[in-house]
This record gives structure tokens, sequence and C-alpha cells, in this order.
């Protein structure tokens, strides 16, 4: 048997089936049928095992990604999809920028979910000023913020240590506690994410840190409303022209920005949304949106930042189909080599490289010297010389 053998089945049909599963969405019963017309005696369970078994080393490149591009980021732009999962429905979450993609799925969607899938393989829980900043911008009761502020600089080391604080200091109610358990999964990401916009499409549990809003998603507000009268109607669409006009020239500013055009930028935003249109309904979408001025407006200051979330629309597409295709997932080990491989495989793709040639090189079939994925989007990251 050649030396890459261990069992009965080799590392290039196992290359080949991680392939057509998590690339070309092929399902374990139609690659049996396929492999049994190749001639290849396998069963659905050894197939299972050769695409969720064994795959300690990719697991890691993908845990060192998302960090790396968390530690790194400008911006990340964020979106979540239904999962099934052990027969129960739970979220799939996308977090990424234009050098990689991480999928990451858990029981339920929640800001507090939402903060320690940005954690990652952390654990820790921080009562720091990061943490009480966070408190502060999420209008945190005064005695929440004095309590943990009495406690500023201190460190626990997992939830169980964390529960005993927050009992030992009075704090029981579940408001309290889930708050205070933000602020300190907050503090917790104060190294990992160093001044990095959030680019959402305005869920609530998003809206966390520095945080820009999709202008696409913004923009439905207006799109939704149902006008009756032609005045109402000539109204919306006047008010959407204009929303695209500046959308567009919003689009300009970020390839050359400047002074001057910030300011006018700014002054057409506090018109267009603080204009009054006798439609009672188009009024009020667009006092609710101007009150989203920095978030709609942050590529002005941040102009690397994008202006949608266009990228993780197009991200979360993958986990959405296969899970039309293929349903939900029946094991965790069916869970977490799905997330590895739809997130190597994205973070491939927007490296340029071929996630099979990325494939055969970290099975050891074949030696393209495809870069640890970790290192090329921190060199993407790193300032150019000159």
């Amino acid at each position: 048997m050649p030396p890459e053998a261990t069992g009965h089945f080799g590392a290039n049909l196992v290359r080949y089936l991680l392939s057509q599963h998590y690339q070309c969405r092929v399902t374990m019963p139609l690659l049996q049928r396929q492999l049994d017309d190749f001639g290849i005696l396998i069963s659905a369970g050894q197939i299972s095992n050769l695409l969720t078994k064994g795959h300690d080393a990719f697991h890691t490149e993908k845990t060192a990604v998302k960090r790396a591009g968390l530690e790194t980021a400008r911006w990340i732009s964020v979106d979540d999809t239904g999962a099934r999962h052990l027969g129960s429905n739970g979220v799939t979450t996308q977090i990424g920028d234009d050098r990689f993609t991480s999928f990451d799925t858990v029981a339920a969607k929640s800001r507090l979910m939402f903060l320690m899938t940005l954690r990652g393989e952390f654990q820790d829980y921080v009562i720091n000023a990061a943490a009480l900043i966070y408190l502060h911008e999420q209008d945190a009761p005064a005695f929440l913020i004095e309590r943990l502020m009495a406690h500023n600089g201190r460190q626990f080391a997992d939830e169980d240590a964390w529960t005993d604080h927050l009992i030992a200091i009075g704090i029981t109610g579940a408001k309290a506690v889930r708050l205070a358990s933000e602020a300190a999964v907050a503090g917790s990401l104060d190294h990992l994410l160093q001044d990095a916009v959030i680019v959402s499409d305005g869920a609530g549990q998003f809206d966390v840190f520095r945080h820009g809003l999709c202008w696409i998603h913004a923009e439905r507000l207006i799109h939704r409303l149902v006008p009756v009268t032609e005045a109402q109607r000539a109204a919306v669409a006047l008010v959407r022209h204009l929303i695209w006009w500046l959308y567009r020239d919003l689009k300009l500013y970020r390839a050359d920005p400047s002074t001057r055009a910030k300011a006018g930028l700014k002054a057409r935003f506090d018109r267009l949304f603080g204009r009054t249109t006798g439609f009672a309904e188009l009024d009020a979408a667009l006092a609710r949106l101007k009150l989203r001025k920095a978030e709609l407006l942050v590529a002005l200051e941040r102009p690397e930042v994008p202006l949608n979330t266009n990228s993780s629309e197009q991200d979360v597409r993958d986990p959405v189909t296969i899970r039309k295709i293929s349903g939900g997932t029946r094991s965790e080990d069916g869970r977490r080599c799905r997330d590895t491989f739809l997130s190597l495989k994205k973070t491939c793709q927007k490296n340029a490289i071929s996630f099979w040639a990325y494939l055969g090189d970290r099975l050891g079939i074949t030696a393209h010297g495809i870069s640890h994925l970790p290192d090329l989007i921190r060199q993407r990251a790193a300032p150019k010389p000159g």
C-alpha cells in the first residue's frame, strides 16, 4: 500500500469526495451511486466518515483563518441564514471581507451569540474599558455599570467562572445577566477587532461596536411602501431616485474622497431624509433612516468600508444551497466539517486559489506550495511599500 493510504481508501478519494460534496454540492447518495459506477465498493457510512472524520488540520486552519481575518480587518460584512442540525432549527452566521470568509452554525440568533461567534475559540470574559463602553452604548442601567466598574481589569477563564462572579456581585436578573455577559465578551474581543467596522443588513444582533448599515437593505423601507394615490406614488418615486443618486455619489466619493465632497454629501443626506412629503408612511420611513445617519455615512470617514452587504449575500448562498439540497447535519462532526470546508473554499476563492489544488496540498497528494491561508490573509492586510 502507498504510504498515504490509511485504511481502505487513500487521500485521492478523500480529496475527490470533499471537492464533490462541499464545492460541487453533490449529495452523499449521489456520491455513492457515482463511486459504484466507477467500480468502487464503498458504503454510505464510509463516505460519511471520509467527509466528516479525521479533518482536525482543516479545522485548525479554518479557526486560524477567522482569527487572522478579524485581527487585521478594516471592515467585516456579516449575515446569517437558517440551518438545520440534529433535527432542530439553528443559524449559520457568515463573517468576512474581501480576503476571508468564516461560517459558524449555532443554536439560535442573538447579540450575545453573535459576539461569542466573533470570539471564536476564546472562552474568557473580560471587564475592561471596552466592556464598560459597550454597556454605555447599550444604555445599560446605572447599577449594572457601577457594579462591573468596581471590578474593572478582571478576567474570567470561562462561562462557569463568569456566572459565579455575577451571582457573587448580585447580578441575577435575566436582562442584567445578558447585558453583562455581552459586555464581558465584547471586552474579550478588544484584542481581536482593531477598530473594524461591522457592516450588516440592520438586524439587531449585528449592531455592535462601530456599525455600518447596508444602503440596499435600508432603501427597502421605502421600496416596500404601498402608495395609494398618484401623489403618493410620485413622492415615493422621487425619494427613491434621490436615494440612489446619493448612493452613486457615495460610491464616487469612496474612490476619490475629499473634504469638500464629504460636507456636500452630509448636507444632501440631511435634506433628503429630513424632507416632508405629506405621505405619512414615507415621512416616517425617512425619519427612521435619518436617525441612522452615522451608520449610513460611515464611508465618509472610512472610505474603504463598503456601502452594502453584497459580499455577505454572495457568501451565504453556499450554506443556503447546501441546506436546500442536502437538508441538515446529523452529527457534530458533520456540522463542524460543513462550516470548515465552506469557509476554506470561499477563502480560497477570494485569494484566487484553486480549492482542488488546496485540498491536494493539504492532503499530501500534490506540492503546489499553497501558503498557510492565515499567512496570506495577513500579507494582504499589510501596508504596501511606497
